[in-house]
């Protein structure tokens, strides 16, 4: 029978998936989703595949039992395969895993005692491993971290300037999006060629959204860090702001760390600033300036964060755009290249309306390019390889 492989990126209300077979070595996709609104009118939205092997998917209550579901829903599929193994998306593996790893108990301990450095992320991630460990107990479970990618940033970018023993306690800058950025690397000689591995900057711009330098395809400096707060503004997270700013609210407003926590996390970002949505595409369409406000903070603060990140490389030879705004807004891709002129990045506004890939002008001195990311297929690829060590 055909092998294959299940991946799981577990979100706070979603459940992306996609079921891989194994030929020659290669992960091939067969089926892609997404199981959406967990908790609510759950449904699943079918991304590759054709109509997909079950019936009507039903409302699931949890993700215990969207993976119930989904097993059951999958089981004319998966009666045609060898099913090896399945890999996870955990964002934050902490200074301890600078690749993917087979769980065990003692990993989801580790795991476990970084929940709170990221309660957005982290404990959905893994309730999502002890759901497939229940229903499969002796199915190996492979962890794929978005951290790992950036744990070749260099001391300097690594630290804050904090007291030493902090650092030591594992307050440092870890970076996040790494299995994006990490699918987009492999991917840029294919579109660069010799270029790929100069001087690049990643935009990973969606409801979460960073930027990450690479140098000869590694990471060198990234806008998150300790936690995916960090950073630029997205859909709901504030970004970077004046870190007195969590005190203020709790000492002088009376907020409590968890009402702080939720406003940072959930009220804020572009949902915060427009009042409206934090949807980029509903903001596009409004004629509300508030909404025209929000979008000319996005991208003021991205071109601002780009032109940091071209100091950290001493140049720039290329700029990416990935993810669900970077792919197809063409208005802030546009918005941003024209703030980033100043680094000799001529935008081709025919291209870049037409989704590109390459929306640079022939002879511009930095390329500009829209490259669509696959952290699926990366876990895939990462959990195979992973099985094949063990």
């Amino acid at each position: 029978m055909t092998a294959a492989l299940l991946t799981l990126n577990a979100g706070s209300s979603s459940l992306k998936f996609g079921l891989y077979h194994v030929e020659a070595g290669q992960v091939h996709a067969r089926l892609r989703g997404n199981i959406e609104e967990i908790g609510g009118e759950s449904r699943l939205r079918l991304l590759q595949g054709g109509e997909g092997p079950g019936g009507a998917f039903p409302a699931v209550a949890s993700h215990a039992e969207a993976l119930h579901a989904l097993l059951a829903w999958l089981e004319p599929e998966l009666a045609q395969l060898t099913l090896l193994g399945v890999g996870h998306r955990v964002v934050h593996g902490g200074s301890r895993y600078a690749g993917p790893g087979l769980v065990d108990a003692e990993m989801l301990a580790y795991l476990d005692s970084l929940t709170p450095i990221d309660p957005l992320h982290q404990p959905h991630n893994l309730a999502g491993i002890r759901a497939m460990l229940a229903l499969r107990p002796a199915l190996p479970q492979v962890a794929c971290f978005d951290t790992a990618f950036h744990h070749t940033l260099p001391a300097a970018a690594r630290r804050f300037a904090l007291p030493r023993a902090l650092a030591e306690a594992g307050v440092l800058r870890y970076g996040f999006h790494g299995l994006s950025y990490a699918a987009i690397a492999e991917r840029l000689p294919a579109y660069l060629g010799e270029q790929a591995d100069g001087r690049i900057v990643v935009a990973h711009l969606g409801n979460g959204a960073s930027l990450c330098a690479l140098r000869a395809r590694r990471s060198v400096e990234t806008t998150m860090s300790f936690t995916p707060l960090d950073g630029l503004p997205m859909g709901t997270r504030c970004g970077a702001i004046d870190p007195a700013i969590p005190l203020y609210l709790q000492r002088a407003l009376g907020l409590t760390a968890e009402a702080v926590s939720e406003l940072l996390h959930r009220r804020s970002g572009l949902l915060g600033l427009s009042g409206i949505a934090s949807d980029m595409r509903v903001l596009l369409a409004s004629k509300d300036p508030r909404a025209a406000e929000a979008v000319e903070h996005f991208v003021y603060r991205v071109a601002q964060a780009i032109g940091a990140l071209a100091m950290s490389l001493e140049g720039l030879d290329a700029l990416v755009f990935t993810a669900g705004i970077g792919e197809h807004a063409a208005p802030v891709r546009e918005a941003i290249c024209r703030r980033c002129a100043w680094l000799g990045l001529e935008l081709d506004a025919a291209a870049n309306a037409a989704h590109g890939p390459r929306i640079s002008a022939d002879h511009s001195r930095v390329s500009a390019w829209v490259i669509p990311t696959d952290e699926e297929a990366l876990i895939a690829r990462q959990t195979l390889g992973v099985l094949q060590k063990d």
